[in-house]
């Protein structure tokens, strides 16, 4: 018998859990600064970096934009100004409104997909076509009329919350 035999699951289990973690080093920004390097981060580029020179975000990160006119940090404007600290509120609530109107065109996207899609099925399934359903071992079977009837209540429950 070999003794390494059984190291073998534990190093395959290793490998797999370094690349699931992989993807998290996905998650960086790349930017050209004003020397023309290429710069690597784990954070947005300062505000000072243009958008066109931006080269890779994550696919879920928002950089917001700083306020015409406005200090390029906070540490700044409280140490260039300390009378301005009245105006920060009203630019930390211009950038959550920002932030809010993003999310909200995001949700609204996301609604027209769902909509679009949901219309797409329903079309489909009344159409008559003959269709197959997957079913939990991966294998497929034909598609009854009753399967049919409620996937097409399901997309008329999804049109119904996503198409307005």
């Amino acid at each position: 018998m070999n003794p390494r035999l059984p190291r073998r699951p534990l190093g395959v289990m290793c490998a797999l859990a370094l690349m699931a973690l992989t993807s998290i080093a996905h998650a960086q920004w790349k930017w050209r600064d004003a020397d023309g390097r290429t710069q690597y981060s784990d954070r947005p580029p300062p505000p000072s970096v243009a958008e066109k020179d931006i080269l890779q975000r994550p696919s879920n990160a928002v950089r917001v934009a700083p306020a015409p006119g406005a200090p390029a940090s906070a540490a700044a404007s409280g140490a260039s100004a300390p009378g301005r600290a009245a105006s920060e509120p009203s630019s930390r609530e211009k950038v959550e409104r920002e932030r809010k109107a993003q999310e909200d065109k995001a949700r609204n996207e996301a609604m027209a997909e769902n909509c679009r899609q949901a219309q797409n099925r329903q079309r489909m399934l009344e159409s008559g076509v003959r269709l197959r359903k997957g079913t939990v071992g991966g294998e497929s079977q034909p598609m009854t009329e009753q399967m049919r009837q409620d996937e097409i209540r399901q997309m008329q429950t999804v049109i119904t919350a996503n198409c307005k």
